[in-house]
């Protein structure tokens, strides 16, 4: 059992265009950079600034998410180069099996699952309940959820995950096409918050700009599985605000930013990836951070960060109700409903082009795999996991495990910063259209970030990330490992080494599929 073998690019290029599993590329710029706002442009802007304002960094929110803003710029580097050289769908999944091995691979995939499977559940259950505030605007009393055998059902979630898998089914571009429209509508209702929120802005308010560190006030069990990871191994006391709470808000706003690596999953449906890729990510990239900068900036010079602690679960809603503009509090109720829509629709779009490209491999079952020869898309795949989204949004607490999205997405851009470095040394030969700067510098200085906001993140989280580890590797070894394509080819290279005769073909595609007669040897 060889658990660092790899899949050559060749063959993973050469797969992505295997009948019956491949993706049609029909994807511009404009709609990968357009995707990056789109799932960018949602929870993050209208909730979780304001949640980490409140409780973590104060005024100082806005250092939270420049320092998010870089790390992730800084990994979206390494995603670029990947992408461009290995252009088939599965991002970090992919990119890893062509340079650390397949458990590995399978691990990050895995994440991967992790991220954008909790992340589209969490964010349906949020759309239903603000679908029903937007209604209550309008007088209507429609509840959120709806009480069934003994269970709560939250209807909103099973029906915007039903339309989102619809429209995926029926074509990539005519999704991109939907998202677009409501992506520009939630782009402009940001902008109306930024104007309307910087005419109520108090400078006073931004002082101090970083609050004095000072403790929770607990230290039961509780308080210790919800303080970071970092503080919880230097031993330090259950604490906010400070300079560690300007990082520990980084964490919570890297949500914000989770779904530019979920653009790299479309890289086998863009025209020309080379260009396109990298142009699309950083447009994106660059937009979001612009405008989440100035919404903070907006938001914690409008009220003070101590009222918005105050509030049980804060918002920008929050900050508008508190300076008497129920009208703006309105529109971001709608803006909210919009922003997280076309969240949704990137998120299961991505899901299932990870799954997809885990099925490919034979990891996961190969059945999954299948494309519609009319459409191009996978059909199967994208309803199995759009019913498994809409049942754990409309049936469990599933906003409970928030801050996994973060830990999966940050395991992932780890791993791909690393890669990079693996990728130049076994493939000098490759040429891809982007490369990361400052040769080692920036790659290494990324997965250092990305680590060290992982050790920001709750010990609760860390459990449960451990946990969810432990069933990935399980399945791995029951299933995934023996199931792999890799380990047949493998299986079939040594019985030709040992002296079994194997058709020519048999020997070549062998070859093929590791990093040449090194790999074949170390089986």
């Amino acid at each position: 059992m060889n658990l660092l073998r790899t899949k050559s690019i060749e063959q993973s290029i050469a797969d992505a265009d295997e009948p019956g599993r491949k993706l049609k590329r029909s994807l511009s710029t404009w709609d990968l950079m357009i995707m990056g706002v789109a799932v960018a442009v949602g929870a993050g802007i209208f909730s979780v600034g304001a949640k980490a304002a409140a409780n973590f960094s104060g005024p100082a929110v806005t250092l939270s998410f420049a320092i998010a803003a870089i790390t992730c710029a800084l990994a979206i580097m390494c995603y670029a180069e990947f992408a461009t050289a290995i252009p088939v769908a599965g991002s970090a999944y992919v990119f890893t099996y062509a340079t650390m091995g397949e458990l590995l691979a399978w691990i990050i995939g895995w994440n991967l699952i992790l991220e954008l499977f909790t992340a589209a559940a969490v964010i349906a259950k949020y759309w239903g309940i603000y679908l029903s505030k937007v209604f209550a605007l309008m007088g209507a009393d429609i509840p959120a959820a709806i009480p069934l055998g003994g269970v709560d059902l939250y209807w909103g979630a099973f029906l915007i995950v039903a339309v989102f898998t619809l429209l995926l089914v029926l074509g990539t571009k005519l999704s991109a096409r939907v998202g677009n429209i409501f992506t520009l509508i939630k782009i402009g209702v940001v902008l109306f918050v930024i104007v309307v929120g910087f005419t109520y802005v108090k400078f006073e308010n931004y002082s101090p700009f970083i609050p004095a560190a000072e403790p929770t006030g607990g230290t039961g069990a509780a308080d210790v599985l919800k303080q970071s990871f970092f503080g919880f191994l230097t031993g330090a006391a259950p604490a906010q605000y400070g300079t560690l709470g300007i990082f520990a808000g980084a964490a919570l706003v890297f949500f914000a930013f989770i779904g530019f690596d979920v653009v790299a999953t479309s890289a086998e449906e863009v025209k020309n990836p080379q260009k396109t890729l990298p142009r699309g990510i950083f447009g994106g990239l660059a937009l979001v951070t612009l405008l989440y900068i100035l919404v903070s900036l907006a938001l914690t010079g409008m009220v003070s960060y101590t009222q918005l602690a105050e509030a049980e679960s804060p918002t920008l809603t929050t900050a508008f109700e508190a300076v008497g503009d129920t009208s703006a509090a309105k529109v971001i109720a709608f803006g909210s409903l919009v922003g997280l829509t076309t969240v949704i629709m990137v998120l299961l779009m991505g899901l299932s082009r990870v799954v997809l490209a885990m099925s490919r491999d034979g990891l996961l079952p190969r059945s999954l795999s299948k494309t519609s020869d009319k459409r191009s898309t996978p059909v199967r795949l994208q309803i199995i996991c759009g019913a498994a989204v809409a049942l754990v949004a409309g049936l469990t607490n599933v906003d409970l495990l928030e801050e996994m999205i973060n830990i999966g997405t940050l395991s992932a851009f780890v791993v791909v910063s690393l890669g990079i470095l693996v990728l130049r040394r076994k493939r000098p030969d490759l040429k891809p259209a982007f490369r990361v700067p400052f040769g080692k510098v920036l790659p290494v200085v990324s997965a250092v970030l990305c680590l060290y906001l992982m050790t920001n993140l709750a010990v609760e989280t860390w459990i449960f990330f451990a946990i969810w580890l432990a069933i990935g590797l399980a399945i791995y070894f029951a299933y995934g490992q023996r199931h792999s394509r890799l380990n047949e080819r493998f299986a079939t290279a040594n019985t030709a080494v040992n002296g079994a005769p194997a058709a020519a073909g048999t020997r070549v595609e062998a070859s093929k599929a590791g990093d040449g007669e090194d790999e074949l040897t170390r089986a």
